[in-house]
């Protein structure tokens, strides 16, 4: 494993600092909340990563794994699975309910804590929208697969037009709320309404992906382009 830090501008490390405190917060309750956002649709979309990793024997890393469930479902495929995540409390959330994964790694996408040509495998579900630099984030996650090595991004999207008006409405209003009524943190979820609007179009990390060197990228999207998958393989 690598044990540099991260060399974070200011603004940066502040901005880091804040996702942290806001995953820390909501870990008791954020697969609740993911339950009653999605009403459960979350749940089909990480079978659906699961289903395109397929079953492995290999080596795994689940970056921003926080509470396990994409990393449980790679683990019952046959894969090693590691969890990589910067939010101890979420991590900690995720051990006690996913006994079958036994590697749980902080660390930060911008700056992975894994050596070079690591691992068969590398899956991120809702987390690089949460990186301060997600393009450095792909660059890490390209370094750390081994060569023909597969990338995996389940990330919210950009909505089919005539749906994006119910549901920026929906997620402009109701989201916010539904997390100060469980979770006692409306903020918290006002912050990830923002993060989620401000996140690249289908197509945009698409032709992210491809800048960094991955080969064969596509995606699919999921209920109407509300989420999307993109996939892509390290150069052989």
């Amino acid at each position: 494993m690598r044990h540099d830090t991260p060399a974070d501008a200011p603004n940066d490390a502040q901005h880091r600092a804040r996702i942290q405190k806001i995953f820390d917060l909501v870990a008791p309750r954020y697969d609740l909340m993911n339950d009653l956002m999605s009403m459960g649709t979350h749940r089909l979309w990480k079978h659906r990563v699961a289903h395109i990793a397929g079953n492995g024997a290999g080596k795994a890393i689940d970056l921003a794994g926080g509470t396990g469930d994409i990393a449980k479902l790679l683990a019952k495929g046959g894969w090693r699975v590691t969890v990589c995540d910067p939010s101890e409390a979420m991590m900690e959330v995720g051990k006690q309910r996913c006994p079958n994964v036994e590697d749980w790694v902080v660390g930060v996408g911008e700056n992975l804590p894994f050596e070079n040509d690591a691992v068969d495998l590398l899956t991120v579900g809702f987390g690089l929208r949460n990186m301060t630099q997600p393009q450095k984030a792909l660059k890490e996650a390209y370094r750390v697969l081994k060569p023909g090595g597969l990338f995996i991004c389940l990330e919210f999207s950009t909505a089919a037009p005539w749906l994006r008006p119910i549901y920026d409405g929906y997620s402009l209003h109701i989201i916010p709320r539904l997390g100060a009524f469980v979770a006692g943190k409306r903020e918290a979820y006002q912050y990830l309404v923002d993060s989620i609007r401000a996140f690249p179009d289908q197509e945009t990390l698409k032709a992210n992906m491809e800048d960094v060197g991955f080969d064969a990228v596509h995606y699919h999207n999921l209920s109407f382009g509300i989420a999307a998958i993109h996939i892509g393989r390290k150069t052989p």
